[in-house]
Formats: structure tokens, sequence, C-alpha cells
């Protein structure tokens, strides 16, 4: 009886689970959403926002940064649940932090996540990217 109740419950489980569609491919993502995204929080240290209207499209680029994360660990996109997990779940965090201190009008707090962002792009790309960081030598 017990084996039975566990077998519907599992199939109502699988009935009711989401079908992704990832639409974008991970180059896309990267350079039409992360890339943008990061820089924004990047670059508060050189200028930070000046109005009201900055700050917004800050905590945009913020929420995109840690809702990109999530995009990441979807299925389709995770390449292993260990540390793509990891570094996507650092990116949603960063962003989610980035963003409360957006919300703040906080750039002491944004420039201070400066680090935490770039170890979380560095450590993914290291372990993801083939020759990442590698010099690349002039062809002659």
């Amino acid at each position: 009886m017990r084996l039975f109740g566990l077998l519907f419950l599992a199939s109502a489980m699988l009935a009711q689970a989401p079908n992704y569609q990832n639409v974008a491919t991970m180059s896309q993502l990267m350079v039409n959403i992360i890339y943008p995204s990061s820089n924004a929080i990047f670059y508060v240290q050189r200028e930070a926002p000046k109005n009201e209207k900055e700050w917004i499209d800050l905590q945009n680029n913020a929420m995109m940064l840690a809702e990109s994360g999530n995009l990441l660990m979807l299925p389709g996109r995770a390449r292993d649940q260990g540390d793509w997990i990891k570094d996507s779940k650092a990116m949603v965090d960063v962003g989610a932090a980035a963003y409360k201190a957006a919300l703040e009008h906080d750039a002491d707090a944004l420039v201070a996540l400066n680090v935490q962002l770039n170890d979380s792009c560095v450590n993914c790309h290291t372990a993801y990217r083939p020759n990442y960081g590698k010099k690349r030598r002039p062809n002659n």
C-alpha cells in the first residue's frame, strides 16, 4: 500500500514539473545579459549613479544579474551539480546584495561587492571556459 502511495505521489509530482525551454545560448546570456549587468555594478566605482533614474537602472541590472544565476542552474544549462551550481548561486547572492545596495542608494556597498562578483565570474570561467586566462599568441 505504501509503495502505491509513493508511486502515486511521484507521478503527481512529475506531472506538475514545469517544462523549461532554453531560448538563448550560453554565449547570448553572457554577452547580452550577464556582462552588461555585471559591468554596471563594476563601474559604480568609476561613477556612482547621479539621479533616481540611474539608481533604478542599476537596480534593474543587479536584479538581472541575480536572476541570470538562476537561469544558469536550469535543466539544460547546468553543466554539473557541483561547482557550476555553487558558482551560479554565488552570482545570485552577489546580484541580490547589489540589488539591495542599489535600492538603498549605497554606492560604497556596491563597490565592496566587486571582489565577490569578480570571484564569481573568474571561478566559473576558470573551470568551464577552455583557455580562459591564457594569453593568445599573435598570428604571424
